[in-house]
């Protein structure tokens, strides 16, 4: 698609340098025979000798003074494209090209400034983030006890429901174990399966009630403790992937911390799989987080993104300036892409990092 456009974009100005040419061609032919200064003899051959003389000429010039401005456009259009890539992936060093003082000097510097703009209202997002970060340390102790509420919900809702539904299948085991084997032995598998579910869900709460920030650690030791204490308790295959020095202001750290966590808990209640990658790297100036891991995978609608926390993770990614993505389909596993730009701080907002 991008080179019908390229071609559609060459072709257009070629055309349009060719009728130029053509056009002037006719005027100025007209002009010099109606004065005199062009004499033709009055035969089919000398016209045609002459038209064609003038016309491959005016043609040739047409088509490169086209091919010229198409190209020059086209340079100018692919820089400023580069330029808002590299602010689409998180890049807001990048600068627009400058251009003497015309109409397309003035058009980048118009995009400088929005992209400082932008830029500044990312370091706005991550100030507030670590402002946040600061409130959440002092409201520590609400936060634990409405994190205790929520655990005793879904204690009720899931894992309970499991537990009594395991019960009432034993007691009607017992009944029917003499009268019809049969039945009683697909109870039995139906109660394995049940507790298998039930495991699922008590291990993804007990991820859970983990500190929920760091707690002053940095990130790459929060989440090796986290990974750590998670392999001695389930049989599943996590592997990390970080960079040991990539420092970042707290709120950020706080907010990734938690989604990965959010992301482990989705992937032990919901994803029934036996590989997990977690990769966190510095590239330029953005972190560059992807969590994958080899599950069922899932049709991505919005019920979905509400039932499996993906909305949280959105909401927790936007308020530090970063972008996210799905992608996941049944039976494909899950990766969850995430690039979060690197602002600096001044010594007083980053104390708290």
């Amino acid at each position: 698609m991008k080179k019908e456009k390229t071609a559609d974009l060459i072709v257009r100005s070629m055309s349009e340098g060719l009728l130029l040419a053509v056009l002037l061609l006719v005027i100025i032919v007209y002009a010099l025979y109606s004065s005199g200064h062009l004499i033709i003899e009055n035969s089919w051959e000398a016209w045609i000798r002459t038209g064609i003389g003038l016309l491959i000429p005016a043609l040739v010039v047409g088509a490169l003074f086209g091919l010229y401005h198409a190209l020059r456009l086209k340079m100018r259009i692919d820089k400023l494209r580069e330029t808002l890539l590299m602010w689409e992936k998180g890049n807001w060093s990048q600068t627009a090209p400058t251009w003497g003082s015309d109409e397309w000097a003035r058009l980048s510097e118009q995009m400088d400034r929005i992209g400082k703009k932008w830029g500044d209202q990312i370091t706005s997002l991550q100030r507030l983030s670590t402002n946040n970060a600061q409130l959440a340390e002092q409201a520590r102790v609400s936060a634990i006890i409405e994190e205790r509420q929520r655990l005793a919900r879904e204690l009720h809702d899931a894992v309970s429901q499991q537990l009594f539904a395991i019960s009432m299948t034993a007691t009607a085991v017992g009944r029917t174990f003499d009268k019809d084997p049969d039945r009683a032995k697909r109870q039995v598998q139906l109660i394995e399966e049940m507790s298998s579910v039930a495991q699922s869900e008590m291990r993804a709460l007990l991820l859970h009630l983990r500190p929920v920030y760091l707690e002053g650690k940095q990130l790459y030791e929060g989440i090796s403790e986290l990974i750590q204490e998670l392999k001695a308790k389930i049989p599943m295959d996590i592997v990390l992937e970080m960079d040991e020095e990539i420092r970042l202001v707290k709120g950020v750290e706080n907010h990734l911390f938690r989604i990965v966590q959010e992301a482990l808990s989705n992937t032990l209640r919901h994803a029934k799989a036996s590989r997990m990658e977690i990769r966190i790297v510095q590239r330029m100036d953005a972190v560059r987080v992807t969590l994958r891991d080899d599950g069922v995978g899932f049709e991505l609608d919005d019920t979905k993104q509400t039932s499996y926390g993906l909305s949280t993770m959105r909401e927790r990614i936007n308020e530090i300036g970063g972008t996210i993505q799905y992608i996941t389909a049944p039976g494909k596993g899950t990766r969850i892409e995430i690039v979060v730009p690197i602002v600096t701080l001044n010594t007083e907002e980053s104390r708290w990092a």
